[in-house]
């Protein structure tokens, strides 16, 4: 058994939508899929397909010694909803500039 942490990026084909008390908050059919250790798959969705407008800047920020530093977003009735990495590690470059969100769902084909 590997004790090692890996990461993985690779551009993804699923349809994937983020939802949140009845309102469209991004769709997308080029996230980038998010695969690291002991974490869940994450979708990282490019700016063009995430309703910024909708988002207000936290003063939250987090730390992740392999992806580098977050910044969070807000909806009024939702702290920190969504993360990104404005300068990520450059192992997983691919995310910069692009939004995750906690509950992300695939849409079926």
């Amino acid at each position: 058994m590997t004790t090692g942490h890996t990461i993985t990026v690779e551009q993804g084909t699923e349809h994937v939508r983020v939802v949140r008390d009845g309102q469209v908050l991004a769709e997308s059919h080029s996230p980038l899929v998010l695969r690291e250790t002991g974490c869940p798959v994450r979708y990282y969705l490019p700016p063009e397909d995430v309703r910024t407008e909708l988002l207000t800047p936290s003063a939250t920020s987090t730390h992740c010694p392999f992806k580098g530093d977050a910044s969070y977003w807000s909806l009024p009735d939702a702290a920190d909803l969504v993360w990104g990495y404005p300068e990520p590690k450059s192992e997983v470059a691919q995310i910069k500039g692009h939004f995750c969100f906690y509950d992300t769902e695939v849409v079926a084909a």
